[in-house]
C-alpha cells in the first residue's frame, strides 16, 4: 500500500486497522458461512489490480485530506469538494481491505468452535509468530512484492483448493510483479531511481557524470550528484556549484579537520562533501541498508569507498544513545525525512524521535566543545516549520543557533556550536537569516513528538476519517454479530475493551523500546514477537492452571500500566545498554503477561470463543483510533487511556450474571 498510494506511506497503521476489523467481522461470519474463505483471493486479486496500476489511474499522488498535517505537498488543498474526495478515497480503501481480511478470516471463526477456546487461541498465536518470522526473513533479504504475496497466497490456496483461487492466485503474482516497475526495496521503502537534469545544465551532462533522483514510497528522497570539482567545472551553470556549497557549509564551520559525523546519510552527498573539505575520518548513519548500498554502488563519487570512512546502519536516535562515549568536530544531519511509517502500530514516523528536544539533545552530547552542531531541515511546509526547529535546537543546546536559509530543496541549516568562529561564518555563501521564537509553535518532546503537525490547526479530516470508519464499522458489526437481537450476546464487551486497551498497550510498547533499542524494522520485528510470546506463555499458564479469580490480576496489570506511565523508556536511557534492555524489557513485559492471563481466562469460559475473539479484534480497530488521541495528550497518557479501558473491562466481568470469577 505505502509503495503505491503515498499517502498510506504516512498513514499505514489505517492498514492494520483495517485488516483488525476484516477480521473480527469474519471471524463472526465465518461460524454460519466458512466458504467465505474461497473470496479471498479473488478479492485480493482485485485489490491487487488497484494497487498495481495505481500510478496510471491517479492513486499514487492522491492527497491525505487533511491538511492540518504536513505531507510535503500530499495533503489536500483547501475546498469541500476536495476534502471529500480524498476523506471518501480513503475510507473506500480502507474497506477493500478489510474485506479481503473478513473473507481470509471466515475458517477461523468455523474452526474455532471445534476446538477447545485455548488450544485453538494457542494455534492462532504461533500461526502469528511464525507470520512475524516469514516476514522478518522476507525484509532481510530486500524481497520484492511478488515474495510478499506468495507466501499470502499459498496458506490461502491451502484453505480454497478451488480453480478460481489457483487463477486468483497466479493474478496476484503477476499484479505484484507489474507494480515494480523497476524498484528496489527495503524493509522501510520503495525506492525507484530516475533520470535527473539540472535545470540550467545541458541535456545529457546529468547522465554522463551519474547524476540521479532516488524516490521513497512515491516521494522525492535526495538527488545523487557528483559535486567534485571536476564535475563543477565541467559545467558554466550555477546550479551545481549551488548545490556544493550548501552540501560543504556544515564542514567548513569548523577549522578543525578531524572527525564528522553524518546522521541521515542516504547516498552520501554529505559524507562525500565531508571527504572533499578534508576530513580525517567520517562516520555515517543511515538506517534503510538498500539506499546505503545504492550509494555504495552508484554514487558518482563513491564516497563509501573511501577507507577514511565508516558506514553504521541503524536509527540515529539509537546510535547517539549506543555510542555515549564518542564525540565529533562535526555532527551533521542530512535532510533526514523517512517517508515512511515508525510502525504499523503508531501513527508517528521513522523520524519523529530524532526531532525532539531529547533526540538533538543527544546529538549535541557527540559534539567536541569546540565542534559544531549542523542540521539541515525542509522548511517548505512554512515559517512555523522552522521556527519549530529553531525551538527545538535552542531547547536541546541552550543556544541561539546560526540560520542559514540556503533554500535548496527548500531546506535551511542550523548551526550550533560553543565556539564559532566569526571569521568562518563571515564566508557563509548565504547570509544567516533573522529568525526568532514563536511561543505559539509547540515544541516536540518524546512525549509530544509530532513535528509535522501544524500549530493552532485542529486534525478535522482525522476525525472525519475515523468517524466514518468507526460509523460504518458500528453498522457492519450490528449486522455480523447480531447486536440487538437475541443473537447479540455473542458480542463479548469485556473482551472488546481488553482489544481496545491491547492495541494502546502495544503501540506505547512499540514507539517506547524504540528510544532505547532504535525505530529499525528488526527491533519492531523482534517487539511484534516478543507480544507473541508473552502471550503464549499466559496462554499456557492459563491452560495448565487456570486462575480461581480472574478479577485478581487486573491488580498487578493496573500496577504495570501505572509504572509504564511513570518510568517512561526514554528515562532508561542513563543505563548501560545490557541493564537498559533487561529493565525496559521486564517493564513492558509485565501489563502484556498479565493482559495475556486475564485474557486466556475469559475466552476459556466464553459461551462463543470465536465471537469473542473477534470482539476483541474489533476493540483493536477503537484502540488504534484512540492512538491518534496522542496528537493532544502526547504519548504517556496512552497507558492511562489503556488502564482506564482495562478497569471497564473488569466492571463488564464483574456485572456479569454469572461471573467468571
Amino acid at each position: 500500500m505505502s509503495g503505491q498510494i503515498r499517502i498510506f506511506a504516512y498513514f499505514s497503521n489505517l492498514v492494520l486497522l483495517a485488516a483488525f476489523l476484516g477480521m473480527g467481522l469474519g471471524l463472526a461470519l465465518g461460524r454460519r458461512r466458512p466458504g467465505l474463505v474461497h473470496a479471498a483471493l479473488p478479492a485480493l486479486a482485485v485489490f491487487s489490480a488497484i494497487l498495481a496500476f495505481a500510478e496510471d489511474i491517479g492513486l499514487v499522488s492522491a492527497k491525505f485530506p487533511d491538511p492540518a498535517m504536513s505531507l510535503w505537498g500530499g495533503e489536500s488543498g483547501v475546498g469541500l469538494a476536495g476534502f471529500a474526495g480524498a476523506t471518501l478515497l480513503v475510507v473506500g480503501l480502507f474497506w477493500g481491505i478489510a474485506c479481503v481480511f473478513l473473507f481470509a478470516a471466515a475458517p477461523v471463526g468455523w474452526l474455532f468452535d471445534r476446538l477447545p477456546p485455548l488450544r485453538a487461541y494457542g494455534a492462532d498465536l504461533v500461526g502469528s509468530l511464525l507470520g512475524v518470522v516469514a516476514l522478518t526473513i522476507l525484509a532481510a533479504l530486500g524481497t520484492s512484492p511478488v515474495f510478499w504475496m506468495a507466501a499470502v497466497v499459498i496458506p490461502l490456496v491451502l484453505l480454497s483448493p478451488r480453480p478460481t483461487s489457483f487463477v486468483s492466485a497466479a493474478a496476484v503474482l503477476v499484479l505484484a510483479g507489474l507494480s515494480v516497475r523497476g524498484a528496489l526495496f527495503s524493509p522501510y521503502n520503495r525506492i525507484d531511481l530516475v533520470p535527473l537534469r539540472l535545470s540550467d545544465e545541458p541535456a545529457g551532462f546529468g547522465e554522463k557524470v551519474g547524476d540521479f533522483r532516488l524516490q521513497a514510497n512515491r516521494d522525492y528522497h535526495q538527488d545523487v550528484l557528483d559535486l567534485s570539482a571536476k564535475a563543477v567545472a565541467a559545467t558554466s551553470g550555477s546550479a551545481r556549484r549551488r548545490y556544493q556549497e550548501v552540501y560543504e557549509l556544515p564542514f567548513r564551520l569548523q577549522s578543525n579537520r578531524g572527525s564528522a559525523l553524518v546522521v541521515g546519510a542516504g547516498t552520501g552527498n554529505d559524507v562525500a562533501a565531508a571527504l572533499r573539505v578534508g576530513y580525517e575520518s567520517v562516520k555515517s548513519v543511515e538506517i534503510d541498508p538498500t539506499i546505503l548500498r545504492v550509494g555504495a554502488s552508484r554514487h558518482p563519487e563513491r564516497p563509501y569507498a573511501n577507507p577514511r570512512v565508516t558506514p553504521v546502519v541503524n536509527d540515529a536516535r539509537a546510535y547517539f544513545e549506543q555510542s555515549p562515549d564518542e564525540r565529533f568536530d562535526v555532527v551533521c544531519y542530512g535532510l533526514l525525512d523517512s517517508h515512511a511509517m515508525f510502525s504499523s502500530m503508531s501513527s508517528l514516523r521513522l523520524e519523529n524521535y530524532v526531532y525532539t528536544v531529547e533526540g538533538i539533545r543527544a546529538g549535541w552530547r557527540h559534539v567536541k566543545d569546540d565542534g559544531i552542531l549542523a542540521i539541515s531541515y525542509s522548511v517548505y511546509a512554512g515559517d512555523w516549520i522552522a521556527k519549530r526547529m529553531l525551538g527545538i535546537v535552542e531547547e536541546a543546546t541552550g543556544l541561539q543557533p546560526i540560520t542559514v536559509p540556503h533554500m535548496m530543496n527548500f531546506g535551511m541549516t542550523y548551526v550550533v556550536g560553543r565556539r564559532l568562529d566569526p571569521a568562518l561564518v563571515a564566508r557563509l555563501p548565504v547570509a544567516p537569516a533573522s529568525l526568532s521564537r514563536d511561543p505559539s509553535v509547540r515544541i516536540p518532546t518524546d512525549d509530544w513528538p509530532f513535528t509535522y503537525l501544524k500549530p493552532g490547526r485542529f486534525p478535522w479530516a482525522y476525525v472525519a476519517v475515523l468517524t466514518m470508519i468507526i460509523a460504518t464499522a458500528t453498522f457492519a458489526v450490528k449486522r455480523a454479530y447480531g447486536l440487538g437481537k437475541a443473537e447479540g450476546a455473542l458480542f463479548d464487551a469485556p473482551l472488546f475493551l481488553m482489544g481496545a486497551a491491547f492495541m494502546l498497550l502495544e503501540t506505547r510498547m512499540v514507539t517506547e523500546l524504540s528510544l532505547l533499542f532504535g525505530a529499525t524494522w528488526a527491533v519492531n520485528a523482534s517487539v511484534f514477537a516478543g507480544i507473541l510470546v508473552m502471550v503464549l506463555v499466559a496462554n499456557a499458564i492459563v491452560v495448565r492452571k487456570p486462575p480461581s479469580r480472574v478479577a485478581v490480576w487486573y491488580v498487578p496489570l493496573a500496577s504495570a500500566l501505572l509504572l509504564t506511565w511513570l518510568f517512561g523508556a526514554g528515562t532508561l536511557n542513563s543505563l548501560p545498554i545490557l541493564a537498559r534492555g533487561i529493565v525496559g524489557g521486564l517493564l513492558f513485559a509485565l501489563p502484556v503477561a498479565f493482559a495475556g492471563v486475564i485474557f486466556s481466562s475469559l475466552l476459556a469460559k466464553s459461551v462463543n470463543a470465536a465471537s469473542s475473539l473477534g470482539s476483541n479484534l474489533l476493540g483493536a480497530v477503537v484502540g488504534g483510533a484512540l492512538e491518534y488521541t496522542s496528537m493532544l495528550v502526547g504519548l504517556r497518557a496512552l497507558a492511562l487511556l489503556a488502564l482506564a479501558l482495562y478497569l471497564g473491562s473488569l466492571l463488564l466481568v464483574l456485572r456479569r450474571v454469572r461471573p467468571v470469577d
